[in-house]
C-alpha cells in the first residue's frame, strides 16, 4: 500500500473525472473518502456539463467547474484556445493537489499535471512520469474500489463502497406519480432498462419483451419500462412486441426523478450502463445482463442484490464473444429474476457471476 506524505493540510483540491453517470456513480465512494481526508479542503469537480447537477447533489464536493477538452481526451471536442484559457485560471486558483480520476492516465495525466498543483496524483501505465505520484493502473479491479485505492494512498481511511446518489422530496414525489401510471395490482413492480451507450450494450429489444411477458405470467408482475428521450423508440418497440401491458416512461424522467424512479421498484433489470449503478446507489435489487463489459470491473458490488448475467458464458464457442449478447436467449435472465423473486438459494443459479471482489457496496 503506497501512503504519500502530506506536507500541510491542503486548502484546494481539484478532481478531474470528466465522464457520464455509471462512471461518475463509481467515483462517489472515493470522493466521500477525499472528504472524510481533508475536511476542511475546498473540493473541485472537474467534470461535463450534466454533471454539475450530480455534483450538487454531494456533500463531498463544493465547487464544479466545466472541463475544457484536452487533446487526445475523446469526452469532448479539442478546443485549444478555450483549454488554454482554463489551464491559465486553474494555475491561477492555485489548487495544492490534482487528483487523475480519470482512468488508466495516458490521456488525462497531462492535463492533471498542467494544472500546476503542489501536488499531482492518479493512475499510470509503465514509464509515464507525468504526475508528482503515480500509481501503477490495475486493469482487472472493481471500479469503486479502484478510486478507493488511489484515495487510500493520500492517507485516506473510509473504504465505505457504496454509491451515493441522494434524491428530492419533489423527485421522489414525481416518481410516485409516474408510477401511478402502472396497472393495478399486488405483484412485483419490475423496470426493464433496455438502453445503454452503444447498441453492442443492448439485449435485443424482442428478449426484453418476451421478458416482460414471462414476469407477468409467472409473478403477475407490474411491468415499467424505463429509458431516455433519445430511447423512445427503442421502448416503444418493445411495448408493442409485449403481450402484456406495460408502463413506458421513457423521456418522461430528468436525472434526479429516474434516480427516485429505481429507488421505488421492486426489480430492476437492465444492461450495463448507468441505470445498474443508480440501482446499487438506491439499493433497489437487479439483474445486470453483460455481453462486452467486463461483470469483474463495473458489476455492484452486492452480488446478493445485484445478480450478473454475463452472455459469454451461454454463448456457444463459435460465438464471437461480441456477438454473445445478441444471442443470449430469455431463460437465463428470467432464473436470476426468480432468486430475487422467489428468493431462491444463490447456488440453484448457474454462471450468474463470477469472480467478484468480496466488498459491499
Amino acid at each position: 500500500m503506497i501512503d504519500i506524505s502530506i506536507p500541510r493540510e491542503p486548502r484546494r483540491i481539484a478532481v478531474l473525472r470528466a465522464l457520464f453517470l455509471g462512471d461518475m456513480l463509481c467515483a462517489t465512494p472515493a470522493l466521500h473518502a477525499l472528504r472524510q481526508r481533508f475536511p476542511a479542503a475546498e473540493i473541485t469537480l472537474i467534470g461535463l456539463p450534466w454533471a454539475e447537477d450530480f455534483a450538487r447533489r454531494l456533500s463531498s464536493v463544493d465547487r464544479f467547474v466545466h472541463f475544457p477538452g484536452y487533446p487526445g481526451v475523446p469526452e469532448v471536442p479539442d478546443a485549444p484556445e478555450q483549454t488554454a484559457r482554463f489551464i491559465d485560471e486553474a494555475r491561477a486558483y492555485r489548487y495544492d493537489i490534482a487528483i487523475q480520476m480519470h482512468g488508466d492516465g495516458k490521456l488525462s495525466n497531462s492535463f492533471i499535471a498542467d494544472l500546476g498543483a503542489e501536488l499531482s496524483i492518479g493512475f499510470r501505465r509503465v514509464g509515464d512520469e507525468r504526475l508528482t505520484i503515480g500509481i501503477p493502473y490495475v486493469a482487472d479491479e472493481p471500479e469503486p474500489l479502484r478510486w478507493l485505492r488511489l484515495i487510500a494512498a493520500l492517507g485516506g481511511r473510509d473504504m465505505t463502497a457504496g454509491l451515493d446518489f441522494p434524491t428530492t422530496p419533489d423527485e421522489d414525489d414525481r416518481a410516485r406519480r409516474l408510477l401511478t401510471g402502472v396497472r393495478a395490482g399486488d405483484g412485483p413492480l419490475i423496470g426493464l432498462h433496455a438502453g445503454a451507450s452503444t447498441p453492442l450494450r443492448r439485449w435485443p429489444a424482442e428478449r426484453f419483451a418476451a421478458l416482460a411477458d414471462e414476469l407477468v405470467t409467472r409473478w403477475d408482475a407490474r411491468i415499467v419500462l424505463t429509458g431516455s428521450e433519445a430511447e423512445r423508440d427503442l421502448t416503444s418497440h418493445i411495448r408493442r412486441m409485449a403481450a402484456s401491458p406495460v408502463l413506458d416512461l421513457a423521456g418522461q424522467t430528468d436525472i434526479g426523478t429516474f434516480a427516485a424512479l429505481i429507488g421505488q421498484l421492486d426489480l430492476l433489470v437492465t444492461n450495463d450502463t448507468g441505470a445498474s449503478h443508480l440501482a446499487a446507489a438506491t439499493r433497489t435489487p437487479s439483474v445486470i445482463i453483460f455481453g462486452t463489459t467486463l461483470p469483474l470491473q463495473w458489476a455492484p458490488l452486492d452480488h446478493d442484490r445485484h445478480l450478473v448475467v454475463d452472455a459469454r458464458n451461454y454463448a456457444p464457442l463459435e460465438v464471437p464473444q461480441v456477438e454473445a449478447l445478441a444471442q443470449l436467449p430469455v431463460e437465463p435472465v428470467l432464473l436470476a429474476c426468480e432468486r430475487h423473486l422467489d428468493g431462491a438459494s444463490p447456488g440453484l443459479a448457474p454462471h450468474l457471476g463470477s469472480g467478484f471482489a468480496t466488498a459491499q457496496s
